[in-house]
């Protein structure tokens, strides 16, 4: 399995929470993430491309298992701060 996702990485949970509201409610991801996030991904709007298991921190991983293409997670927790993450893609 592999997954293609976006996401928005900031520090403040917070601040997360108010960002997945907003993409939940069809407020433009790719926006939000060159806006807010602190990921060098926030150039491209937050497209991280193709990944499989392993590539990503558990939790981020986990998350990217739970969602199908084009759903929008919950505010998860890493080591690296809180991010949104939306997958846009999966294959087997």
């Amino acid at each position: 399995m592999e997954w293609k996702a976006s996401h928005i990485l900031v520090k403040d949970r917070a601040l997360a929470q108010d960002l997945m509201r907003k993409a939940k409610q069809g407020a433009d991801f790719a926006s939000l993430a060159r806006e807010f996030s602190t990921c060098p991904s926030k150039s491209s709007g937050g497209d991280l491309g193709w990944f499989g298991p392993g590539k990503m921190v558990a939790p981020f991983e986990s998350a990217c298992k739970s969602l199908g293409a084009g759903s929008i997670s919950d505010v998860v927790q890493t080591q690296f701060g809180y991010h949104v993450i939306k997958v846009t893609g999966r294959r087997d």
